[in-house]
């Protein structure tokens, strides 16, 4: 099965994605996790201003078939949470890379993104998981 892979980002073992903007990262999860966990129905996101390390759940996805923590691949203070999944949860499934973001935040060691998948060792590890 072939899984949309975005080439902007870069990617955990858990399956999340960062896309790095200077200071600051977009976070979500990827197209494999999205279709593993299936249709989304909850998602129960930080405040702004919480701080994680790289590996620490931020948040929960809930879908129709379990409840999954989402783990933040890199250490950082959250500075946005992606309010209209609030109401639509169902955008992490349609558009997980776009619409589907989860929280933005401000990177604390830059150094940590080295640590990350690009997009085509990422697909290899999925490769070896199918």
């Amino acid at each position: 099965m072939s899984y949309k892979i975005s080439e902007r980002c870069l990617y955990a073992d858990s399956h999340e994605w960062v896309r790095a903007e200077g200071n600051t990262a977009v976070v979500g999860i990827s197209d494999y996790a999205q279709n593993e966990l299936s249709d989304v129905v909850f998602v129960d996101l930080p405040d702004e201003g919480d701080t994680f390390k790289a590996g620490e759940a931020f948040g929960v996805l809930e879908s129709v078939k379990a409840a999954s923590d989402v783990y933040l691949p890199i250490s950082g203070t959250i500075i946005a949470v992606n309010s209209a999944l609030e109401d639509s949860p169902e955008l992490v499934n349609e558009d997980c890379y776009g619409k589907g973001w989860l929280v933005k935040i401000e990177i604390k060691k830059q150094a940590e993104l080295d640590e990350l998948m690009d997009s085509s060792e990422y697909e290899e590890s999925l490769e070896e998981e199918d």
